[in-house]
């Protein structure tokens, strides 16, 4: 699977703010050999195909042009990217009925040319979208990831990194769960360079507290409502986050990130597309990585799992 002799395709549904900017930060990159944009809107692909590749004298080499669903069949990855944004006052949970509407043509459509690669999905609710791409696709789990918690984590990572001023690579902690507004902080298992962050808390000599780590958790959690609020829409970041996860996996790296993938029984969950810490590699996921939660956090996690549930239980109907 994945091994096709051409050099790695990478085929990206729907030019919007994510999908444009992950086009540019894959060009900026050099992670790709061939990149494909398709869109409902074929002029706007086309101009971003034209606009990339006027740049590609600065970036790295490499195959773009506007395409169809048949690009798909020779594709290592298809990563998905169209839908209905998230707007002003609007939960990303809001996005369910219409976004899973779009999302039975595209796959449908992606399926029908032949695509045996792997599908990372970024429309929100991605959770769900990724679980309604695994029905629809009926791919094995392991090649349908979702984007998951990557950005929340980045941007906890961030957060801590400003608060301990300590570069934010050297933070390691996750965000698990939904993503979006039951996301939670993995504070047991959260550190700098080997020392739990909630130790820094024992030191009298400092000002810090739990309510200072609370609130850079509540300030991650709401990032997008006021990022919209200010700009209307998020993209950079899940870009950047995006090209991570596409490195990973076309240079089978076996990176640990929060993606949203199909739990089986792991953290008693089951039949679930959730934010958790997975090995990712040139077949997809590896395998999850089942962390030992303290009780208030394995509580969270169900609590997270089963608004998901209940969000989209309306539409998969059994």
């Amino acid at each position: 699977m994945i091994e096709r002799g051409k050099g790695t395709r990478v085929v990206i549904v729907g030019t919007g703010f994510v999908g444009s900017s992950y086009s540019y930060a894959l060009l900026n990159q050099g992670v790709v050999d061939e990149m494909v944009l398709i869109d409902l809107n074929k002029a706007k692909a086309e101009g971003d195909a034209m606009d990339l590749n006027h740049g590609m004298p600065f970036g790295s080499p490499m195959k773009i042009w506007a395409g169809d669903y048949s690009d798909c069949k020779d594709a290592d990855l298809v990563v998905i990217t169209a839908g209905a944004n998230q707007g002003p006052g609007e939960t990303r949970l809001d996005l369910i009925e219409k976004n899973t509407k779009i999302f039975k043509g595209i796959v449908s459509d992606i399926m029908a040319s032949g695509f045996d690669g792997i599908f990372i999905v970024a429309t929100n609710p991605v959770d769900i979208l990724s679980y309604a791409t695994w029905k629809f696709s009926r791919l094995p789990m392991e090649r349908v990831i979702g984007s998951g918690t990557i950005l929340d984590t980045a941007r906890f990572r961030f957060l801590l990194g400003q608060y301990f001023d300590v570069d934010s690579r050297n933070v390691h902690a996750y965000i698990m769960g939904e993503h979006g507004d039951t996301e939670l902080p993995v504070w047991s298992h959260a550190d700098i360079g080997g020392r739990p962050i909630l130790s820094y808390l024992e030191d009298h000599n400092t000002n810090r507290s739990m309510k200072d780590l609370d609130d850079i958790f509540i300030n991650v959690r709401d990032a997008a409502y006021h990022i919209i609020e200010r700009k209307g829409a998020t993209y950079y970041a899940i870009a950047m986050g995006l090209v991570r996860l596409t490195r990973a996996i076309l240079r089978n790296e076996n990176s640990v990130l929060t993606v949203s993938t199909l739990l089986q029984g792991q953290y008693n969950l089951d039949d679930i597309y959730i934010g958790v810490p997975a090995i990712v590699n040139r077949n997809g996921i590896r395998e999850v990585l089942e962390l030992k939660l303290d009780d208030a956090e394995q509580k969270k996690l169900e609590h997270s799992a089963n608004v998901l549930k209940q969000a989209m239980a309306p539409v998969f109907k059994a």
